[in-house]
């Protein structure tokens, strides 16, 4: 009797566990019974009373029910948090009561079941620099050194980056040092994005430059952008606005600040699986005289050699229609380098 009675119990609590079970209806007519665990990018994880955990395509599901709610996301945004109850043929329905029917909803429709949470968002960015040092008829030292941090959250993003160079050669006659380049920026930059695509920016640059006879340059802007495409393999946007533009030369004796109109756009690619392209435009014309305009533009190509290690040459261009007395419009400076992303 006792035999009976505890083969009994096991029945008992075997069906009494499949009844309280999550189950799937695959399209080839199958059942499976147990819990799911979640599903993302089209794949369910499931963990089977009989087989354990496995993995299902989404679309050869034609519908599935849970013993309790589950958070569902469709791909038109909605998040269903509710219990599901099986429906036709290619469809499930989130449980109804009473005085409201169950509704129900393509399976093709989710986006994904029970998803992780997403990683708190850090800073990730790179450095890069670089060493010349020539010896013999002539005698030069040049370095130069970049950095680029970024932060992306899922409504703001923050820019911060910073170039530098400087370069000195001997005069073979005198001995006397002369300076080649000496110079640096810095460019901080913040977006709030007020949907998936459109944002409003704030950004402000700092930048001087001794051999152009610049001592400081300071703009400070703000408009609005939209971001066209936003991926891992390619990211381009553009945007417009307002900006305060300043400028002292240390030839003149007087420095300027004007309104000007402030247009330019950003875009990223993977030419390759270790190779990228960079390049950024922004165009400053004043609004009282559309001729007298300042344009900065910076290319890049970056090679990884390694996942953290890449070699990369850099390509500045700034244009200014009123620079120094005596100094040309166009400065172009090349900066080639060994870098670390982290």
């Amino acid at each position: 009797m006792r035999g009976h009675f505890l083969i009994s119990l096991f029945f008992i609590g075997f069906f009494a566990q499949a009844i309280h079970a999550d189950e799937i209806t695959l399209t080839n007519g199958d059942r499976l019974t147990g819990k799911i665990d979640h599903a993302m990018d089209g794949k369910l994880v499931f963990t089977s009373d009989l087989a354990g955990k496995v993995t299902i395509e989404l679309s050869k599901i034609q519908t599935f029910s849970t013993d309790e709610a589950i958070t569902v996301h469709l791909k038109d945004g909605n998040v269903l948090v509710q219990k599901i109850v099986s429906s036709t043929a290619g469809k499930f329905a989130v449980e109804g009561t009473e005085t409201v029917k169950a509704q129900d909803f393509d399976v093709a429709a989710v986006s994904s079941i029970n998803p992780p949470p997403k990683p708190a968002p850090k800073w990730t960015g790179n450095v890069s620099a670089a060493v010349t040092s020539t010896h013999g008829n002539t005698k030069t030292e040049a370095i130069s050194a970049s950095a680029n941090l970024t932060k992306r959250t899922e409504k703001d993003r923050t820019k911060l980056s910073a170039d530098y160079a400087r370069g000195e050669q001997d005069d073979p006659d005198t001995g006397e040092k002369n300076k080649t380049e000496d110079w640096w920026r810095t460019k901080a930059k913040y977006d709030y994005f007020f949907s998936k695509k459109f944002f409003g920016y704030l950004d402000g640059r700092y930048e001087t430059d001794k051999i152009a006879e610049l001592d400081r340059r300071v703009i400070v802007g703000g408009g609005a952008g939209y971001q066209w495409v936003e991926s891992e393999n390619m990211n381009f946007s553009t945007e417009g606005g307002l900006a305060s533009l300043y400028e002292k030369y240390k030839n003149e004796a007087d420095s300027t600040t004007e309104l000007s109109a402030q247009l330019g756009y950003n875009f990223d690619k993977k030419l390759a699986r270790n190779l990228k392209f960079i390049h950024d435009l922004t165009y400053y014309p004043s609004l009282d005289k559309f001729s007298d305009y300042y344009l900065t533009s910076t290319g890049e190509l970056r090679a990884n050699f390694t996942e953290t290690m890449f070699v990369n040459f850099k390509v500045i261009l700034n244009y200014d229609t009123t620079p120094a007395e005596g100094k040309g419009s166009t400065d172009t400076k090349y900066l080639l380098g060994l870098g670390y992303n982290f």
